[in-house]
């Protein structure tokens, strides 16, 4: 048994970087983690896996699409999968075995094992029980499935799964049409699979703004991908060699059916809190399963705390890792904050889609007067060089303030350019403020000045 100012439950991107951030701030910290390596998740079978997929894949587009025209000239490549299989798995033990480094050198202790959570200020993993002044719930989330789809992770299979397929499939199918099931989709897209997609929402990607939504459905149809909407999955009947989607499409009630060798389920995660205890403990959950926090990220039980997936708001792994500074930097004395209002969010297809703050629809149900200011990837120099010249910058302001309410972009290294807007709209910045910056010639960040400039007099290349 030993004794901590701070015990974590979860080595996610929440529950990492929350340890190590304690730790430099001198509370004695351990972090609890039953998976055999640390980073959750993400780390694991989420984010950092299928961005190497995803690069992967792309680079074999680039070479099957491109490479000719820019005078590379010679046999496409051919995809051994249990290569690209091991390279995967060697960036997952790069990043992972990164965290362990992390945590020895900041002197936090890895607790192994699954925790539950017996009686206040207390954590038993295994036979041992340590206490704490502080306990952190960071244990992140889990796939959700649906009525009727059973998942065996061979052949309907979660995001999971869908990362170490023993092959390519000929057909997949990818229920919903959010973040994971287009990034996957699009991987096996790309490496010669007959893709459809089930949504059962009339627009791809929820939430996101409406005109970025149909440019992107608009482009990922050409990269082949079949995106049916408004389409309610009723089951799935795995066979010998097939697995059988069934459907009906909410226009009209009638039924489909479509055959694939792989089913991924991808509509969506949900709170991972199960063995922990809470319901002894009493502790107060939302009505969605979340576990119910005040604006300090504690729980209604005295001296513990909860961030990431398993709380409200998005489940997105920089949030996690923001509420985690902030809540190690609160039991240090500090004032650790959170700006909801400036989370960028990021699908790293290609192109990649990312945005950040209020889209159009938004403010329009909100009343508020604003004013937009786009521009097209087709003006800017360097993505026609590169092949990337699909997309755009739209930058939302306050009609009277000028202030950046918000910024969709979609087109080449979006998820690298929105944090140009983001860092703009922290300092409560107007959009001439960007129009006004200096922008290297020739970039992709060109795009979101010009965009910038169309907030006001116009841009330049347009």
């Amino acid at each position: 048994m030993a004794s901590y100012d701070v015990i974590i439950i979860g080595s996610g991107p929440g529950g990492y970087v929350c340890a190590i951030r304690c730790a430099q701030l001198g509370l004695k910290t351990a972090c609890v983690e039953g998976r055999e390596t640390l980073g959750g998740t993400c780390l694991n079978v989420g984010c950092i896996p299928s961005k190497a997929l995803l690069h992967a894949s792309h680079q074999l587009h680039e070479a099957q699409h491109n490479f000719e025209t820019m005078g590379l000239k010679g046999k496409a490549p051919t995809v051994d999968w249990a290569q690209m299989q091991a390279y995967k798995n060697d960036v997952i033990g790069q990043n992972t075995k990164g965290i362990e480094f992390l945590f020895k050198k900041n002197k936090v202790d890895w607790i192994k094992g699954w925790a539950s959570i017996p009686e206040k200020g207390a954590v038993k993993v295994g036979d041992d029980t340590h206490t704490a002044k502080h306990i952190i719930i960071a244990s992140g989330s889990e796939p959700a499935s649906l009525p009727g789809v059973e998942i065996d992770e061979q052949m309907v299979v979660t995001s999971t799964g869908a990362l170490s397929l023993p092959k390519v499939p000929k057909k997949m199918v990818v229920i919903g049409a959010g973040v994971i099931g287009l990034e996957l989709g699009s991987v096996y897209a790309r490496l010669g699979a007959e893709v459809t997609v089930l949504e059962y929402l009339d627009q791809i990607t929820p939430g996101i703004d409406t005109e970025v939504a149909r440019s992107f459905r608009s482009l990922l149809k050409k990269q082949g991908l079949e995106i049916i909407t408004g389409a309610a999955v009723q089951g799935t009947e795995t066979l010998k060699t097939k697995v059988k989607t069934t459907y009906t499409l909410r226009k009209d009630d009638s039924e489909h059916q479509v055959d694939a060798d792989v089913v991924l389920v991808a509509t969506g995660r949900k709170p991972h809190t199960s063995g922990l205890g809470l319901d002894g403990l009493g502790v107060e959950m939302t009505k969605r399963g979340q576990i119910a926090v005040d604006a300090h990220y504690k729980t209604n039980v005295e001296g513990l705390y909860a961030i990431g997936d398993v709380i409200e708001g998005p489940m997105l792994a920089h949030k996690a890792e923001d509420e985690g500074m902030a809540i190690a930097e609160m039991l240090a004395g500090q004032a650790g904050h959170v700006n909801y209002d400036v989370i960028p969010g990021v699908i790293y297809t290609h192109p990649e889609v990312a945005a950040v703050g209020k889209s159009e629809d938004s403010l329009k149900e909100a009343g508020r007067a604003y004013k937009v200011g786009k521009f097209s990837f087709m003006g800017n120099g360097r993505a026609k060089a590169n092949f990337a010249a699909d997309g755009f910058v739209k930058i939302l302001a306050d009609a009277e303030t000028d202030r950046i309410l918000g910024a969709h972009i979609i087109g080449p290294a979006a998820g690298e350019l929105i944090h140009e807007i983001c860092v703009a709209m922290e300092f409560g910045a107007a959009a001439e403020d960007l129009a006004r910056t200096c922008h290297a010639h020739p970039t992709y960040s060109e795009a979101v000045r010009e965009a910038a400039l169309a907030c006001g007099d116009g841009p330049i290349h347009s």
